[in-house]
């Protein structure tokens, strides 16, 4: 299935995660050829966070199973109780954040890489 996303499809993440590894790869072994922003490297865009967190709500863009989280002191992860504590964290180490997050060509947002479901998105045009 060879389909032609171009820019539309916008992966966010960090280069050396191996989950946005395989994620990069899997896009370029479909022909997508998707935009990608390390926010390492480049930043964490601000009012695409923001976009996230309304789409994908914090529970699910906060990663508690990361290194990020797990060397956090025992205040910064008892303050993570609302989107609000969730969002200042997400700023302050935006390696906490779940990767990737993808801003597919219809506006969507996923987070985390899951073939099957994006497999279906690329098939619907999305």
């Amino acid at each position: 299935m060879k389909t032609q996303a171009g820019p539309q499809v916008r992966l966010y993440g960090i280069a050396n995660c191996s989950t946005v590894k395989r994620a990069r790869a899997w896009l370029a072994a479909q022909g997508v050829d998707a935009a990608f922003h390390d926010f390492k490297k480049a930043g964490l865009p601000e009012a695409e966070l923001s976009a996230w967190l309304d789409a994908l709500g914090w529970q699910r863009l906060l990663n508690r199973a990361g290194t990020t989280w797990r060397r956090l002191d025992d205040a910064q992860r008892a303050a993570v109780v609302d989107r609000a504590g969730a969002e200042r964290l997400m700023r302050a180490a935006p390696s906490v954040i779940k990767r990737p997050v993808v801003r597919w060509g219809d506006g969507s947002f996923s987070v985390g890489f899951d073939a099957d479901d994006w497999a279906a998105r690329l098939a619907a045009g999305r």
